[in-house]
């Protein structure tokens, strides 16, 4: 009996714990919330796409990057960690649609958040990563987007 009244507290908690909907915020004044990710292979239509707010930054390469460098083109921006277990799974797969698509006017940045720099590096060069990475080890970028993808 003792087991069966577990096992149905943790079905409850478990059932409790999903809403259903895309979407949860966060108290956090409304600011900042945890986004599901688009669906793989929906394409959001041209009049429904957001635009990205604005940011700069350094690249793991040493380079000074701009967000202007993104105006006018469709961008993928990928939000990573060499301490993310996702991260090392997709990774390959973002490196492929690059190589497919670069010269299509689409364009890739990695945002590599909450890392150290050796560690990030030693990321893209085990991943075989070609697109820029900016790195952003105290994750001020990704708070300025104020919706972070719950698989992250």
């Amino acid at each position: 009996m003792r087991k069966l009244l577990v096992a149905l507290t943790a079905v409850l908690a478990v059932a409790g714990c999903s809403t259903g909907a895309d979407q949860v915020d966060v108290n956090n004044g409304g600011e900042f919330r945890f986004v599901a990710g688009t669906p793989a292979g929906e394409v959001i239509a041209e009049g429904e796409r957001a635009s990205a707010p604005q940011f700069s930054g350094t690249l793991l390469d040493g380079g000074d990057w701009d967000s202007g460098e993104l105006d006018g083109d469709v961008a993928v921006l990928n939000f990573w960690g060499s301490w993310c277990a996702p991260c090392r799974v997709e990774t390959p797969q973002f490196q492929e649609v690059y190589d497919d698509v670069a010269d299509q006017g689409v364009q890739f940045l990695g945002l590599n958040v909450k890392d150290q720099q050796q560690l990030a590096q030693a990321f893209v060069d085990n991943q075989g990563i070609t697109f820029p990475s900016l790195f952003d080890p105290a994750g001020e970028v990704a708070l300025a987007f104020r919706d972070y993808p719950a698989s992250a």
